[in-house]
């Protein structure tokens, strides 16, 4: 990867409904080479896909919280079972197998305070190996979906 496919992910990360016209004016390429570029970013797995970023309080999720979970065992049928499971929940948005302890980190959003607690009960505390969740709400976003650095 050349300074110049870094260009194009910056451009892409900041805005990845660009044109291919646009983003050759944007990076001082040609079209060809530009398409060439993108279209090798992609094949690599270097750009793993495109997709709208959605305001969560869009769908009504106005709560979010952080999950920490630690495992009884952390043998690898428990952590195979618990992340099959967890990534099955669908008001997890985000899951993080962690060095040390916690074992995980969940990013969770849901509509309210009591939804989050049905979930906690019926669901998260309920996954295959926990010993222990711990949580934390979320305040604030002072960073979101910030691009990558280069």
């Amino acid at each position: 990867m050349d300074a110049l496919d870094r260009k194009i992910l910056t451009q892409l990360q900041q805005d990845g409904r660009l044109t291919v016209t646009e983003l050759a004016a944007r990076v001082r390429l040609s079209v060809s080479p530009c398409h060439r570029r993108v279209r090798d970013l992609e094949k690599s797995g270097a750009i793993r896909g495109y997709r709208a970023v959605v305001d969560p309080a869009a769908l009504g999720l106005h709560f979010e919280a952080l999950v920490f979970v630690t495992l009884r065992w952390e043998d690898r049928d428990t952590v195979i079972a618990f992340e099959k499971a967890v990534a099955e929940v669908a008001q997890v948005i985000q899951a993080q197998r962690l060095f040390g302890e916690p074992d995980y980190l969940l990013r969770v959003a849901t509509a309210d305070l009591a939804a989050f607690q049905r979930l906690y009960d019926e669901q998260l505390a309920i996954l295959p190996g926990v010993h222990r969740l711990t949580s934390t709400l979320v305040m604030k976003h002072v960073v979101d979906d910030r691009p990558l650095p280069q």
